[in-house]
């Protein structure tokens, strides 16, 4: 046990040290988090070995996908029933074309300009059509946009893009079977019932110091994420629309949000996001960095020529449709898991594997911090108290 203590207490200073660098220089931790793995696989693996982080560990990739799961189950938590009811045609326009513009136009530019093969090319398409529900969550807890009408919206628009992206990798490389069918039957009954028993449950037996209501939750994020898993689909996709259907339950319990919360951001996901940034293989990318530059540039190119127009339909400000289209750019979970699909099956090569998961964690960190040093809408942001501890992570001034 003694090395699992001490390959713990390295991870977590390495998260310390991500927290205290999106403290000094004003970012969202969740990116920190994400370039510190990618330093310190580099720096560490020259130093000790490229396995000292034992990213593979069967531990760390469990609290890793923990993190994932339940991050992107406050996600949906997050979201208001009332706001979406008025805001779906957006959210779903929006989300529809986000995928389709970087999946067909990735698509085509690995094809046609990488000369990558057929199905490696619709991988790639699949991998950059994604945005990220975690990085998106993260960033716009730390904002405080969570809480608002807008930050909602772009929310259900992420979870619309990454539904898109499951069910083209499912329809391109997995055909539906009966597998699919009892995964997606058996969600749909819990899907319906959870609404009606999760609130009487929590009334009759809650509000205790065991935490039933977290050992509940977390016992339908497993189970239904081991169905998904067994179906050949993610985990983390019916994490998602279990917050979505118990938001009216879990989003309005603010003390239960936040001790979730304080377990996600203070255990869970600094081994999710540091993960991701230690999967970077540097020597690869510097062999190859004119296809990584290809790549990040086709999805950044597709979701803008894409997205933008649409937000802009909708008569939002323009800053507001700029930082929608730099959210709609990121990418992280499902880009991951959709390269790593890839390798696994044969589908793409090893070399091929680093520019797609570069190109995925480049596109979780750039569109992010371009966002919120250049199109941050500051006047939808909530108005604190500076140095309150409850309020968003950067301080808020009047706007004049």
């Amino acid at each position: 046990m003694t090395d699992i203590w001490a390959l713990a207490a390295l991870w977590l200073g390495l998260a310390l040290a991500a927290t205290l660098l999106s403290i000094w220089f004003r970012v969202a931790t969740a990116l920190s988090e994400i370039v510190v793995g990618t330093i310190a696989q580099l720096v560490i693996g020259a130093l000790i070995g490229t396995a000292a982080l034992h990213t593979d560990s069967e531990w760390i990739k469990f609290l890793s996908g923990t993190g994932a799961i339940v991050l992107t189950f406050l996600a949906g938590a997050e979201l208001d029933p009332a706001v979406f009811k008025t805001k779906w045609k957006e959210a779903s326009t929006v989300g529809m074309v986000g995928f389709a513009a970087p999946f067909l136009g990735c698509t085509a530019i690995a094809h046609y300009l990488l000369h990558w093969s057929t199905l490696a090319s619709w991988l790639v398409g699949v991998a950059l059509s994604t945005t990220s529900v975690a990085v998106v969550y993260a960033v716009m807890l730390e904002l405080g946009l969570n809480v608002t009408n807008y930050g909602k919206t772009v929310l259900a628009a992420c979870f619309i893009n990454d539904l898109a992206t499951v069910l083209a990798l499912g329809f391109i490389f997995s055909p539906f079977g009966l597998k699919t069918l009892i995964f997606f039957g058996v969600s749909l009954a819990v899907f319906i019932v959870l609404p009606w028993i999760t609130p009487r449950f929590f009334k009759r037996y809650g509000g205790r110091p065991s935490e039933l209501e977290a050992k509940y939750l977390l016992l339908l994020l497993f189970g239904l994420g081991a169905l998904a898993a067994w179906a050949g689909s993610e985990a983390v996709l019916p994490a998602y629309i279990i917050g979505m259907v118990l938001a009216g339950t879990v989003g309005k319990d603010h003390v239960l949000v936040r001790r979730l919360r304080t377990l996600t951001f203070g255990l869970l996901t600094p081994f999710y996001f540091i993960r991701a940034g230690s999967l970077v293989s540097i020597p690869a990318l510097v062999a190859s960095p004119i296809a990584l530059l290809i790549l990040f540039f086709a999805k950044m190119g597709t979701k803008v020529l894409g997205v933008y127009p649409v937000t802009a339909s909708y008569g939002s400000s323009r800053r507001e449709n700029l930082y929608t289209t730099m959210m709609m750019s990121t990418g992280l979970t499902f880009g991951t898991i959709s390269a790593l699909f890839g390798l696994s099956h044969g589908v793409i090569t090893q070399a091929q594997y680093s520019l797609i998961v570069a190109t995925v964690i480049g596109s979780a960190v750039i569109p992010t911090a371009i966002g919120n040093a250049f199109f941050l809408p500051r006047h939808l942001l909530p108005k604190v108290e500076e140095g309150d501890p409850a309020g968003p992570g950067l301080p808020v001034k009047e706007t004049p």
